[in-house]
């Protein structure tokens, strides 16, 4: 579970509470017509932009913004260390009956690629082909989530002047001008606050997931690749902590020194 984005939506929706219980009363802010105009032209917009498919294919992908399984890399590093001195010991068709221990999919097929005797080159090709897929499913998710924080506040002021015209509409009445303003601008409150508490910030939350998923598939090519050349374990460790975060890299680096001592 992400924290982070749990804690976020939370306080903002506190603070905008707060803010609003602070002058003036919750039921002032609650407008069905309105609230209907901003989410239903919103879907109805993402539905003429991208293909059915496209859009409910993306609650799959939402869900990344909750979690964070996203691995540090660590825990690869040290498998492939593993497999590393198995194969340059046994022979790389040794690791085979370890393969089913690999919980990562895209890990195990590369390995069991590499085990086959299979090109570096094709290895490589298939494994950044699975790749180059990832990147454009997430890519649509995050397209899909940042039209969404475009077309909120855009039906917001859409309802907004649906909500005026009526309101000049009875001009006669002046003591209705107030309400009626009132009623028209809660439409652009939706729209901005939907886009910008939800919509635009999960957008960005699924560009750092990507990235972040992309990287460690690119640390298990190179793993992958350096196994089936039979790397020596330390050379292929300190290739694959280039993939880690400083932070990371020297905490392992000394976890990794004193467990050497240890010994």
């Amino acid at each position: 579970m992400d924290i982070a984005t749990i804690l976020g939506i939370v306080s903002g929706l506190t603070l905008v509470a707060m803010a609003i219980l602070g002058n003036g009363e919750i039921t002032t802010f609650i407008d069905v017509p309105s609230l209907m105009i901003v989410v239903g032209g919103t879907g109805a917009a993402i539905f003429v932009n991208f293909a059915m498919k496209e859009v409910f294919s993306v609650m799959t992908v939402v869900k990344k913004v909750f979690t964070d399984d996203v691995s540090s890399g660590i825990d690869t590093i040290e498998i492939f260390e593993e497999l590393a001195k198995r194969s340059r010991r046994e022979g790389i068709l040794a690791i085979d009956k370890y393969l089913s221990k690999v919980e990562d999919d895209y890990m195990k097929a590369g390995l069991e690629m590499a085990v086959d005797g299979t090109e570096p080159e094709t290895i490589r090709e298939v494994m950044e082909s699975e790749l180059t897929y990832l990147m454009e499913r997430h890519k649509k998710g995050q397209q899909i989530f940042n039209a969404l924080g475009m077309y909120a506040p855009a039906f917001g002021m859409i309802g907004t002047l649906i909500g005026l015209i009526n309101m000049l509409k009875g001009l006669e009445d002046p003591t209705s001008i107030g309400e009626g303003m009132s009623v028209a601008l809660i439409t652009t409150f939706y729209g901005a606050f939907l886009a910008n508490l939800l919509f635009l910030p999960i957008a960005g939350k699924l560009k750092i997931r990507s990235d972040q998923e992309v990287i460690h598939k690119e640390l298990v090519i190179e793993g992958v690749l350096a196994i089936q050349m039979g790397e020596h374990p330390k050379n292929l460790v300190r290739k694959l902590l280039n993939f880690l975060p400083p932070k990371v890299r020297r905490q392992y680096l000394m976890e990794d020194k004193a467990g050497e001592q240890e010994e």
